[in-house]
């Protein structure tokens, strides 16, 4: 797998951990958020709502309430297969996540992985979130590498970010 490739970039939830996330209830609070900024979420999805957030000028607050919940999955999530290739991975590693990077972080340190990690983006690191290809690229700038990569994820999301990148990719 990592034979013709100079790095390996994994998603974190669904491919190196699982996190311990009720998403429908990050919802609501999300929901409730905007709606103290005068947004109605009710017909949203949470991807959506970031984008609501954004054009009320709410971001920090929903980022804050996402975080949190996704924090605590992370401290209460289960290790999965593909965490054992990371650690006998030889090349540089990036962690490249619809996460918060905060999340990605305590995932990592929970299933001590984070020593064999050289660069973690989540989707509070830079200004888009996958599938735009901007979270992985930063990922493989931070690991020196310009291409010649390989992706790893879980989801048709994680497929197209790599698509739109022009780097390999695997699902898990």
């Amino acid at each position: 797998m990592t034979d013709d490739v100079s790095a390996v970039v994994y998603d974190l939830d669904g491919t190196l951990v699982d996190l311990v996330v009720d998403w429908d209830e990050v919802a609501r609070d999300v929901a409730r958020v905007l709606e103290d900024h005068g947004v109605d979420a009710s017909d949203a999805d949470l991807w959506h709502m970031l984008d609501l957030a954004d054009e009320a000028n709410a971001r920090d607050p929903v980022e804050e309430v996402i975080g949190e919940h996704e924090r605590e999955g992370a401290r209460l999530s289960t290790r999965l297969p593909h965490a054992d290739e990371l650690l006998e991975c030889e090349l540089p590693v990036g962690v490249c996540s619809l996460n918060c990077e905060a999340a990605c972080r305590v995932g990592l340190e929970t299933h001590d992985l984070a020593d064999c990690v050289d660069a973690v983006v989540g989707r509070d690191s830079v200004a888009t979130r996958k599938p735009d290809p901007e979270p992985l690229r930063a990922t493989l700038r931070a690991l020196g590498v310009d291409g010649n990569a390989l992706f790893v994820g879980d989801s048709r999301r994680d497929e197209l970010t790599a698509e739109r990148a022009g780097i390999s990719f695997e699902y898990v």
